[in-house]
């Protein structure tokens, strides 16, 4: 081979480093059981507890919250499949496999898009597993909870709270550290840890309350099927939304896997079981608390403060920080980790990428995120999810139905090969992922308080469909873009060579 025909097929060293380079394929060790363990570690969480709380308070029964809750993560799991195929066949994460449909440098826009999203679930997350921390302490150190405020004031959180958040922040960092192999080691053993504590909370409930309570009795609140439906719909888009992080960067974790069945199998029973039984145990738990306290009590780490055992409320604030722990570095951590290392692979590895990750977390003051629950579905979940949806949807078909699974691993590591577009960028991608989003943003504007709702009752109806509608124009909009720039660049060819 030449010199020049050797260069032509050798990959620019500024688009890699050893994270974000295929995954040897006798580095592949994820088999059914990683993954099946992964969506245990990433779905038992404080968040997937109180995932149904919106729903029943909004007037569903918990049957129709539970079913809400299935459906959404079944729908999710479709294009998780589909997004996992390019990880698993090339060994690539998601903003290499991005390059194939937004051009080697326009990967950065999905891959900041996700990464933003992922450092406010990190911030969340990180939020969750600090206050279990402060519970452990206000049990050895009942004073501290005349902590002063944080200043400056604005933080809203006293300085213990903020203490506590750091050290949970610690932890997580530690874990970046230590790299992906260590992640999978914690996600394998936490997974029947918490899953037994599930159950053992579950059993709690059931014979301090003599049943489960009033509330898996209580039937449907709402006064028709109209009104029923009008709640069911952004509820679902909301649960659909959940997930739809991973949905677009699960190829992070099936790059690691040994076959594509493995992938397959471990997620199909991971994902919508995992997710719907815990959220079954929340509802179920929260029932009794009506019977045993005389309220609804939702947030589990309030709820264990009511325990008389201190032995018990550490115990179960332990639980709380590994299952937060395991969603965190595995949901929150890797996917942005890779994006950000993508933006500039030469200097951001994974670790650097995961330190970045958690700087903007914490400045993204996550207590506000969570401070209002309509805020937190209509506004966070089912917001990024009409920003994620549109990516997801030209990635896949891109893929799948243009390209027919075949990359050019060399070319997606390679300024000047076939993904290069114009000056490294896919005009048409980023074309269809804005009119993937515009038709959300009215919506968004209203939920946010910036538009009135009398005014664009079309754009809050939509709003409702948000990931499915941004799904499909964008999808639509790309396959129509693509066809008619290849249709245009061959009418050319053939005019010239005429």
């Amino acid at each position: 081979m030449s010199n020049a025909s050797l260069a032509a097929h050798t990959p620019d060293a500024a688009l890699s480093n050893p994270d974000i380079a295929p995954v040897p394929v006798d580095r592949r060790s994820w088999n059914s059981l990683n993954f099946f363990s992964l969506w245990v570690g990433m779905a038992v969480c404080i968040p997937t507890y109180m995932i149904a709380a919106s729903l029943i308070q909004g007037g569903m029964s918990w049957a129709q919250a539970m079913l809400t809750v299935l459906l959404g993560n079944c729908i999710v799991l479709i294009p998780m499949l589909f997004s996992g195929h390019a990880g698993a066949r090339y060994g690539i994460p998601f903003p290499v496999f991005a390059r194939a449909s937004f051009g080697i440098t326009g990967s950065n826009i999905p891959a900041l898009l996700r990464a933003i999203v992922a450092c406010g679930w990190f911030g969340i997350q990180t939020w969750i597993g600090g206050a279990a921390i402060y519970t452990i302490a206000l049990i050895i150190a009942p004073q501290l909870a005349d902590a002063p405020t944080m200043l400056p004031a604005f933080i809203g959180v006293s300085l213990v709270q903020f203490v506590c958040f750091m050290i949970f922040w610690g932890i997580n960092i530690y874990l970046i550290w230590r790299g992906v192999e260590a992640i999978k080691v914690l996600e394998t053993v936490a997974a029947p840890f918490l899953l037994l504590c599930g159950l053992g909370l579950l059993l709690w409930a059931y014979l301090s309350a003599d049943g489960f309570g009033p509330m898996l009795s209580t039937p449907s609140q709402f006064a028709d099927s109209a009104e029923f439906w009008a709640f069911f719909f952004p509820a679902l888009t909301a649960m659909v939304g959940y997930w739809a992080t991973l949905s677009l960067n699960i190829s992070d974790f099936t790059r690691y896997a040994v076959s594509q069945r493995a992938q397959i199998k471990g997620q199909v029973l991971g994902l919508p079981l995992s997710m719907t039984l815990f959220a079954f145990i929340g509802v179920a738990v929260t029932s009794t608390t009506l019977v045993i306290f005389g309220e609804a009590i939702w947030d589990p780490v309030l709820l264990v403060r009511r325990f008389d055992s201190p032995l018990i409320i550490c115990f179960a604030m332990l639980a709380v920080v590994i299952a937060t722990l395991s969603t965190n570095v595995a949901a929150n951590v890797v996917g942005p980790a890779n994006d950000f290392s993508n933006l500039w692979p030469a200097k951001i590895n994974f670790k650097r990428g995961g330190y970045i990750t958690g700087v903007i977390g914490i400045v993204m003051m996550p207590w506000k995120l969570l401070a209002d629950p309509s805020g937190y579905i209509f506004t966070w979940l089912i917001g990024y999810s009409a920003l994620l949806g549109p990516i997801v949807a030209i990635l896949l078909v891109d893929y799948f139905v243009l390209r027919r699974c075949q990359l050019d691993i060399t070319d997606l590591y390679r300024y000047h090969g076939r993904y290069s577009y114009r000056s490294g960028t896919n005009p048409m991608a980023v074309a269809a992922l804005l009119l993937g989003v515009i038709p959300n943003v009215p919506g968004f504007l209203v939920q946010i308080k910036i538009l009135q709702a009398e005014h664009w009752p079309l754009a809050v109806e939509l709003y409702h469909y948000a990931w499915f509608l941004g799904f499909s124009v964008a999808g639509i909009s790309y396959y129509v873009l693509m066809v008619q720039q290849h249709t245009a660049s061959w009418s050319k060819a053939h005019e010239v060579s005429a």
